[in-house]
């Protein structure tokens, strides 16, 4: 019954103030741990933040120097760094041929780096404590694409494989390292999808649930890896997608139905 227990626990959850990560921001705290929120939007992770009960730091992971700053702020002041959780990410959907480079940087910069610097941040605090939990968020495209996700797709594949190198280098630490990937999700990123009614239905029955995820959908699966319920799980990708990426036909042969 306490595997999923957060008390004692201090955890970052980065792009807390929408989304996702206000959703685990929320879970986490209802769990028992002490949270910080760090958001580009501070005042929005303030709000939430006052909610929860928890406190709120400005933040864009793109800064490194200013990233590892506010890691080492959290183990200085609350004596212990448990969980990070990393939420954000964007993406510029346009065909490879159309592509700017200043849409290329921007994504990748967001996507990419932003999640290394919080790894290679996190991975410092939590090797010199000899413990930890990092979930960083990876999606359905690091698997399979569609017209117009090359860059995303790129980044989310990225995330992975830097999952599974700092699970390797940080096991002997103690510090466990996973990616959560969703499916379609209604978040702020996701908007201007669910605007588009074909759009929106045509995700909806690509997976086998036949719907959209909640946020809050999102909490379980990223608060299972970074609790001790996922005390031998490290190096992983756990696909929270409504069997997007199961199943690979949409037609049930004659007999099957």
């Amino acid at each position: 019954m306490n595997l999923f227990d957060l008390s004692g626990k201090v955890a970052a959850v980065i792009g807390g103030a929408s989304g996702i990560g206000e959703a685990v921001a929320r879970g986490a705290a209802e769990q028992g741990a002490t949270v910080i929120i760090f958001d580009t939007n501070e005042a929005a992770a303030q709000s939430i933040a006052s909610r929860i009960g928890g406190s709120a730091v400005g933040l864009d992971i793109r800064d490194a120097r200013d990233v590892g700053g506010a890691m080492d702020a959290v183990a200085r002041d609350r004596g212990r760094l448990d969980i990070v959780v990393c939420t954000p990410s964007i993406n510029v959907r346009k065909p490879i041929l159309k592509y700017a480079e200043e849409e290329f940087d921007r994504v990748v910069e967001v996507n990419l780096k932003g999640s290394f610097n919080v790894l290679q941040a996190a991975g410092r605090v939590m090797t010199a404590q000899r413990r930890g939990s990092i979930v960083l968020f990876s999606s359905i495209r690091s698997q399979v694409v569609e017209p117009g996700q090359s860059v995303y797709a790129m980044t989310k594949a990225g995330i992975v494989q830097l999952v599974r190198t700092a699970a390797a280098e940080f096991g002997a630490f103690g510090v466990r390292v996973n990616a959560l990937a969703p499916g379609v999700v209604e978040t702020p990123l996701t908007a201007p999808i669910k605007a588009n009614a074909e759009w929106y239905e045509a995700y909806a029955n690509k997976n086998v649930l036949k719907r959209w995820a909640t946020a809050d959908e999102m909490v379980g699966p990223t608060l299972f890896l970074a609790s001790d319920a996922a005390s031998y799980v490290t190096g992983t990708v756990l696909f929270a997608d409504g069997g997007w990426t199961a199943a690979d036909g949409r037609f049930t042969p004659p007999g099957m139905g």
